[in-house]
Protein backbone atom coordinates (compact mmCIF):
# COMPACT_ATOMS: atom_id res chain seq x y z
CA UNK A 1 0.00 0.00 0.00
CA UNK A 2 2.64 2.48 0.98
CA UNK A 3 4.41 1.54 -2.65
CA UNK A 4 1.08 2.48 -4.23
CA UNK A 5 0.97 5.78 -2.57
CA UNK A 6 4.84 7.05 -3.45
CA UNK A 7 4.11 5.83 -6.86
CA UNK A 8 0.80 7.82 -6.58
CA UNK A 9 2.76 10.83 -5.75
CA UNK A 10 5.52 10.57 -8.04
CA UNK A 11 3.45 10.09 -10.90
CA UNK A 12 1.66 13.14 -9.72
CA UNK A 13 4.48 15.34 -9.19
CA UNK A 14 5.74 13.91 -13.07
CA UNK A 15 2.42 15.01 -14.46
CA UNK A 16 2.60 18.83 -13.01
CA UNK A 17 6.06 18.65 -14.17
CA UNK A 18 5.10 17.98 -17.76
CA UNK A 19 2.26 20.29 -17.56
CA UNK A 20 4.79 23.18 -16.57
CA UNK A 21 7.54 22.70 -18.96
CA UNK A 22 4.58 22.46 -21.45
CA UNK A 23 3.50 25.97 -20.68
CA UNK A 24 7.23 27.49 -20.03
CA UNK A 25 7.98 25.88 -23.70
CA UNK A 26 4.89 27.78 -25.34
CA UNK A 27 4.53 30.76 -23.74
CA UNK A 28 6.42 34.00 -24.88
CA UNK A 29 7.32 35.27 -21.02
CA UNK A 30 11.13 34.13 -21.03
CA UNK A 31 12.16 37.93 -21.43
CA UNK A 32 10.64 40.82 -20.27
CA UNK A 33 10.66 44.59 -20.43
CA UNK A 34 13.29 46.15 -17.57
CA UNK A 35 11.24 49.41 -16.81
CA UNK A 36 14.21 51.38 -16.03
CA UNK A 37 15.80 54.37 -17.12
CA UNK A 38 14.35 55.68 -19.91
CA UNK A 39 12.04 52.85 -20.17
CA UNK A 40 9.85 54.29 -16.94
CA UNK A 41 7.48 56.33 -19.63
CA UNK A 42 7.28 54.24 -22.29
CA UNK A 43 4.07 53.13 -23.34
CA UNK A 44 5.15 49.94 -24.95
CA UNK A 45 6.31 46.14 -23.74
CA UNK A 46 8.16 43.52 -25.06
CA UNK A 47 8.20 40.25 -24.38
CA UNK A 48 10.40 37.62 -26.28
CA UNK A 49 10.05 33.34 -25.98
CA UNK A 50 11.41 30.63 -27.97
CA UNK A 51 9.13 30.80 -30.41
CA UNK A 52 7.60 34.33 -31.13
CA UNK A 53 8.17 37.96 -30.10
CA UNK A 54 5.24 40.11 -28.67
CA UNK A 55 4.63 43.87 -27.78
CA UNK A 56 2.20 44.61 -25.52
CA UNK A 57 0.66 48.40 -25.41
CA UNK A 58 -0.45 50.32 -22.49
CA UNK A 59 -4.59 49.87 -23.68
CA UNK A 60 -3.78 45.90 -23.34
CA UNK A 61 -3.73 45.60 -26.63
CA UNK A 62 -1.16 42.49 -27.74
CA UNK A 63 0.60 42.11 -31.25
CA UNK A 64 2.88 39.10 -31.27
CA UNK A 65 4.92 38.15 -34.29
CA UNK A 66 6.87 34.56 -34.45
CA UNK A 67 10.46 33.94 -35.74
CA UNK A 68 10.26 33.64 -39.69
CA UNK A 69 14.23 32.36 -39.88
CA UNK A 70 15.37 29.22 -37.95
CA UNK A 71 18.66 29.22 -39.24
CA UNK A 72 19.00 33.09 -38.47
CA UNK A 73 18.23 32.83 -34.68
CA UNK A 74 21.17 32.82 -31.86
CA UNK A 75 22.76 29.46 -31.27
CA UNK A 76 21.84 29.63 -27.49
CA UNK A 77 18.06 30.16 -28.62
CA UNK A 78 18.23 27.12 -31.06
CA UNK A 79 19.35 24.76 -28.79
CA UNK A 80 17.19 26.53 -25.70
CA UNK A 81 14.16 25.13 -28.07
CA UNK A 82 15.35 22.01 -28.65
CA UNK A 83 16.07 20.72 -25.27
CA UNK A 84 12.34 22.40 -24.02
CA UNK A 85 10.94 20.04 -26.88
CA UNK A 86 13.03 16.89 -26.01
CA UNK A 87 11.94 17.63 -22.09
CA UNK A 88 8.35 18.17 -23.26
CA UNK A 89 9.11 14.85 -25.44
CA UNK A 90 10.57 12.66 -22.58
CA UNK A 91 7.83 13.82 -19.79
CA UNK A 92 5.69 12.15 -21.88
CA UNK A 93 6.99 9.17 -22.34
CA UNK A 94 7.24 9.16 -18.56
CA UNK A 95 3.91 9.38 -18.07
CA UNK A 96 2.66 6.84 -20.43
CA UNK A 97 5.37 4.56 -19.29
CA UNK A 98 4.36 5.21 -15.40
CA UNK A 99 0.91 4.58 -16.23
CA UNK A 100 2.00 1.08 -17.13
CA UNK A 101 4.27 -0.28 -14.42
CA UNK A 102 2.36 1.71 -11.72
CA UNK A 103 0.58 -0.65 -9.27
CA UNK A 104 -2.51 0.54 -9.08
CA UNK A 105 -3.67 0.36 -13.46
CA UNK A 106 -4.47 -3.37 -14.89
CA UNK A 107 -1.14 -3.53 -17.11
CA UNK A 108 0.93 -6.28 -16.74
CA UNK A 109 -0.51 -7.17 -14.17
CA UNK A 110 0.96 -10.81 -14.83
CA UNK A 111 4.70 -9.58 -15.25
CA UNK A 112 7.63 -9.85 -13.05
CA UNK A 113 8.54 -6.76 -14.03
CA UNK A 114 5.73 -4.06 -13.52
CA UNK A 115 7.95 -1.94 -10.68
CA UNK A 116 10.82 -2.11 -13.52
CA UNK A 117 8.72 -0.09 -15.38
CA UNK A 118 7.47 2.05 -12.96
CA UNK A 119 11.08 2.93 -12.37
CA UNK A 120 11.90 3.27 -16.10
CA UNK A 121 8.98 6.18 -16.36
CA UNK A 122 10.74 7.78 -13.41
CA UNK A 123 14.25 7.95 -14.93
CA UNK A 124 12.15 9.73 -18.44
CA UNK A 125 11.05 12.30 -15.53
CA UNK A 126 14.54 12.47 -14.22
CA UNK A 127 15.83 12.91 -17.68
CA UNK A 128 13.16 15.80 -18.48
CA UNK A 129 13.78 17.88 -15.60
CA UNK A 130 17.65 18.20 -16.65
CA UNK A 131 16.93 18.92 -20.06
CA UNK A 132 14.53 21.69 -18.84
CA UNK A 133 16.75 22.75 -15.95
CA UNK A 134 19.85 23.55 -18.68
CA UNK A 135 17.79 26.11 -21.14
CA UNK A 136 16.34 27.68 -18.24
CA UNK A 137 19.08 28.24 -15.91
CA UNK A 138 21.29 29.43 -19.01
CA UNK A 139 19.02 31.86 -20.02
CA UNK A 140 18.60 33.22 -16.57
CA UNK A 141 21.98 33.67 -16.42
CA UNK A 142 21.95 35.69 -19.57
CA UNK A 143 19.84 38.09 -18.76
CA UNK A 144 21.11 38.92 -15.50
CA UNK A 145 24.63 39.44 -16.64
CA UNK A 146 23.09 41.89 -19.11
CA UNK A 147 20.98 43.27 -16.70
CA UNK A 148 23.51 44.40 -14.76
CA UNK A 149 25.81 45.57 -17.73
CA UNK A 150 26.83 48.83 -17.26
CA UNK A 151 27.95 49.70 -20.77
CA UNK A 152 24.88 48.76 -22.27
CA UNK A 153 21.29 50.71 -22.27
CA UNK A 154 18.31 50.40 -20.60
CA UNK A 155 16.46 49.77 -23.93
CA UNK A 156 18.60 46.12 -24.60
CA UNK A 157 18.12 45.12 -21.10
CA UNK A 158 15.50 42.60 -20.05
CA UNK A 159 13.62 40.67 -16.73
CA UNK A 160 13.24 37.30 -15.85
CA UNK A 161 9.84 36.28 -17.21
CA UNK A 162 7.21 33.96 -15.61
CA UNK A 163 7.96 31.56 -18.14
CA UNK A 164 11.53 31.52 -16.60
CA UNK A 165 10.09 30.49 -12.81
CA UNK A 166 7.97 27.99 -14.05
CA UNK A 167 10.41 26.13 -16.00
CA UNK A 168 12.54 26.24 -12.64
CA UNK A 169 9.19 24.76 -10.48
CA UNK A 170 8.75 22.19 -13.60
CA UNK A 171 12.15 20.66 -13.56
CA UNK A 172 12.08 20.79 -9.63
CA UNK A 173 8.44 18.73 -9.86
CA UNK A 174 10.20 16.44 -12.36
CA UNK A 175 12.92 15.88 -10.03
CA UNK A 176 11.09 14.75 -7.91
CA UNK A 177 8.18 12.89 -9.78
CA UNK A 178 11.35 10.96 -10.75
CA UNK A 179 12.86 10.27 -7.80
CA UNK A 180 9.99 9.11 -6.08
CA UNK A 181 9.16 6.49 -9.00
CA UNK A 182 12.79 5.14 -8.81
CA UNK A 183 13.11 4.85 -4.94
CA UNK A 184 9.72 3.42 -4.55
CA UNK A 185 10.53 0.69 -7.72
CA UNK A 186 13.96 -0.37 -5.19
CA UNK A 187 11.87 -0.44 -2.47
CA UNK A 188 9.35 -2.85 -3.98
CA UNK A 189 12.69 -4.93 -5.76
CA UNK A 190 14.33 -5.03 -2.08
CA UNK A 191 10.66 -6.43 -0.51
CA UNK A 192 11.16 -9.16 -3.23
CA UNK A 193 14.72 -9.88 -2.61
CA UNK A 194 14.27 -10.77 1.13
CA UNK A 195 10.69 -11.93 1.11
CA UNK A 196 10.66 -13.97 -2.11
CA UNK A 197 7.93 -13.55 -4.57
CA UNK A 198 6.21 -15.77 -7.09
CA UNK A 199 5.20 -18.53 -4.35
CA UNK A 200 8.90 -18.88 -3.34
CA UNK A 201 9.23 -19.03 0.73
CA UNK A 202 12.41 -17.70 2.45
CA UNK A 203 12.24 -20.41 5.13
CA UNK A 204 11.52 -23.98 4.30
CA UNK A 205 8.09 -25.65 5.14
CA UNK A 206 8.32 -28.94 6.45
CA UNK A 207 6.57 -31.94 5.08
CA UNK A 208 3.91 -33.38 7.08
CA UNK A 209 4.96 -36.55 5.79
CA UNK A 210 8.47 -37.03 7.49
CA UNK A 211 7.19 -35.32 10.60
CA UNK A 212 7.64 -37.74 13.77
CA UNK A 213 5.24 -38.21 16.26
CA UNK A 214 7.20 -37.75 19.91
CA UNK A 215 5.93 -39.20 23.15
CA UNK A 216 6.87 -37.66 26.51
CA UNK A 217 6.50 -39.67 29.78
CA UNK A 218 5.85 -38.00 33.48
CA UNK A 219 9.70 -38.12 35.63
CA UNK A 220 7.41 -39.24 38.53
CA UNK A 221 6.01 -40.97 36.97
CA UNK A 222 8.98 -43.44 35.63
CA UNK A 223 10.72 -42.76 39.18
CA UNK A 224 7.58 -44.75 41.20
CA UNK A 225 8.40 -47.82 43.32
CA UNK A 226 5.80 -49.74 41.01
CA UNK A 227 7.00 -52.20 38.75
CA UNK A 228 7.17 -51.30 35.83
CA UNK A 229 4.95 -53.89 33.05
CA UNK A 230 6.98 -55.75 30.96
CA UNK A 231 7.56 -54.22 27.22
CA UNK A 232 6.44 -56.59 24.31
CA UNK A 233 9.32 -57.08 21.52
CA UNK A 234 7.06 -56.25 18.81
CA UNK A 235 6.11 -52.96 20.71
CA UNK A 236 9.78 -52.01 21.36
CA UNK A 237 10.63 -52.96 17.69
CA UNK A 238 7.55 -50.58 16.87
CA UNK A 239 8.64 -47.93 18.95
CA UNK A 240 12.36 -48.28 17.85
CA UNK A 241 11.25 -47.81 14.27
CA UNK A 242 8.81 -44.73 14.95
CA UNK A 243 11.69 -42.78 16.73
CA UNK A 244 14.38 -43.55 14.20
CA UNK A 245 16.88 -44.49 16.86
CA UNK A 246 16.02 -41.36 19.60
CA UNK A 247 14.38 -43.57 22.43
CA UNK A 248 12.13 -40.88 24.59
CA UNK A 249 10.53 -43.68 26.81
CA UNK A 250 13.99 -45.26 28.47
CA UNK A 251 13.47 -48.71 26.67
CA UNK A 252 16.42 -50.56 24.84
Amino acid sequence: MSSTGLELIGFTLGMLGFLGTLVATILPNWRTTAYIGSNIITSVGYLKGLWMECAYLSTGTIQCETYNSLLALPSDLQAARAMMVISVVLSSLGCAISCVGMKCTTCMLTSSAKSKVAGAGGCFFLAAGFMCLIPVSWTTNEVISIFYNPNLSSSYKYEMGESLYVGFVSALLSFLGGGILCASCCGQEEGARHFGLGGLHPYPISNPQYSQQMTFRNPAAHNSKDPQPPVPASSSRTQRTNFNGYNLNGYV
